[in-house]
């Protein structure tokens, strides 16, 4: 795994990234000795061919970031991932077509993107599925070896078996609670292969490259010296928390104690990271409201004519160390809709949601007045969205370290908005309270872009809303 932007992503897929890079280069080079007679080199390095190449290559991996292909390298379709590479190419196009009306020089010539275009739908699923074959699935994956049988370490083990990027396979698991022959119900298919005290001995039969320790009680039970001496002899072991962490990109609140993040040395926020995260959320929300001004408009025109009431619509929620404060939205709802139920989390298929409502919740439009939010310092423009103190007193109760969410600013988009679909139980409260400690604990400039970027894909998809 290597971690950038404060998100750890696997090696597999910052190869391929690398390698698909590469192969669309070649596809324009190629493309440009064959479809022009002018020499290639003078194009390259005199001509600006360089720069309209790069464009054209950084608009397809626009189109198959949009399309997930970076997220999830399973092969489902081989037809599928045909149709998905030929949409990127096609926004490739209509970037092209979109540059004339800017900077007609930064365009490539007709046949040169048909000539790509052409390699490209060719080789780029060809490589795909290479790739997937011989990198991932030939290749000899490290061993993991599990200690212990809790559910976190039951989730890893099935997110190393979904997930091949990730590199790894599990061998199986020890552990003195384990009774018969077969697998324990809550590690699925990962055999048992023995107790604690068996460590050496299996360690010596599955040559594990890394050892994971997901023990619940560890108090007389866990082989510290054997550990210690394994570590000393290469092998890494780490604690399951961590290596969740990396694997869902949340902070599991399960087996989570509260001197873990006293003692944590990563644990935010820190005062220069809040500091600068106040200056570009300001900039962000003051270019970002400008931009959407047209669009705000249009959307207070449809609430006015599609259904009685104000355009807007505020509402308290927590925001900083529990401070309440109003939060602007687009009325989204028919007036008075809690007047009889009280406060209620939205459903699917909400009958108190309105017809143009739908629409700007579907891709967030309602949200867009909270960018005055932000300039008035109320919000950040990425952060935990804020929740109603109705809530927040219930959850608080229910959910352990969910009040710590409100250490810092709540935000108009958010670590857990781009990671986990919009969801109205206990449980997916507890999901989003997971992404959210993670984001404070890697709180950063580089996380905050990384979250802007996913954001407007989730919003020009309409993904997550409801």
């Amino acid at each position: 795994m290597i971690r950038i932007f404060r998100v750890f992503i696997p090696t597999s897929v910052v190869a391929l990234l690398i390698s698909e890079v590469i192969l669309l280069v070649m596809c324009f080079v190629v493309a440009l000795v064959s479809a022009t007679e002018v020499d290639p080199e003078f194009v390259l390095l005199y001509d600006g061919g360089g720069p309209r190449i790069a464009i054209a290559v950084l608009s397809i991996l626009l189109g198959l970031y949009f399309q997930d292909l970076y997220t999830d390298l399973r092969i489902r379709s081989r037809i599928f991932l045909f149709q998905q590479i030929m949409m990127a190419v096609g926004l490739a196009f209509i970037i092209q077509a979109m540059s004339t009306y800017v900077n007609p020089t930064l365009i490539l010539p007709r046949w040169v993107m048909i000539y790509a275009s052409g390699l490209i739908l060719v080789l780029l699923p060809a490589w795909r599925i290479l790739f997937l074959r011989l990198v991932l699935t030939s290749l000899h994956a490290p061993a993991m070896l599990l200690l212990g049988s809790s559910p976190v370490l039951a989730e890893i083990s099935k997110r190393m078996q979904e997930r091949i990027e990730m590199g790894y396979r599990v061998v199986g698991y020890l552990d003195d609670g384990a009774t018969g022959d077969g697998p324990r119900p809550d590690m699925g298919a990962v055999p048992c292969l023995g107790q604690l005290s068996d460590l050496r001995a299996v360690v010596a039969a599955q040559n594990p490259e890394r050892i994971v320790v997901g023990m619940a009680e560890r108090r007389a039970r866990l082989p510290v010296y054997e550990l210690l001496d394994l570590r000393l002899s290469g092998i890494h072991v780490e604690e399951a928390a961590s290596l969740y962490e990396s694997c869902f990109g949340r902070v599991s609140t399960r087996d989570l104690r509260p001197s873990q993040l006293v003692f944590s040395s990563e644990l935010g926020p820190s005062p220069n990271s809040v500091a600068v995260q106040q200056v570009y959320s300001f900039l962000v929300a003051l270019i970002g409201g400008i931009a959407a001004l047209p669009l705000m408009l249009l959307a207070a025109l449809l609430v006015r004519l599609t259904s009685k009431g104000p355009v807007l619509y505020r509402q308290t929620r927590v925001g900083l160390n529990g401070k309440h404060i109003s939060v602007l939205k687009f009325r989204s709802m028919f007036v008075d809709a809690e007047a009889r139920t009280g406060a209620v989390w939205a459903s699917k298929n909400d009958p108190r949601i309105t017809g143009i409502g739908k629409y700007l919740r579907t891709f967030r439009i309602d949200e867009l007045p909270q960018f005055w939010n932000v300039l008035r310092g109320d919000m950040s423009f990425v952060g935990p969205r804020p929740e109603r103190p109705e809530f927040v007193q219930a959850l608080s109760e229910k959910i352990p370290f969910y009040r710590q969410r409100h250490c810092v600013k709540p935000g108009l988009t958010g670590w857990a908005q781009i990671n986990h679909k919009y969801g109205d139980t206990i449980e997916d409260t507890i999901t989003k309270l997971e992404y959210d400690l993670y984001y404070i604990k890697h709180i950063s400039f580089s996380l905050d872009m990384y979250i802007i970027l996913n954001t407007l894909k989730t919003v020009l998809l309409g993904r997550g809303a409801q």
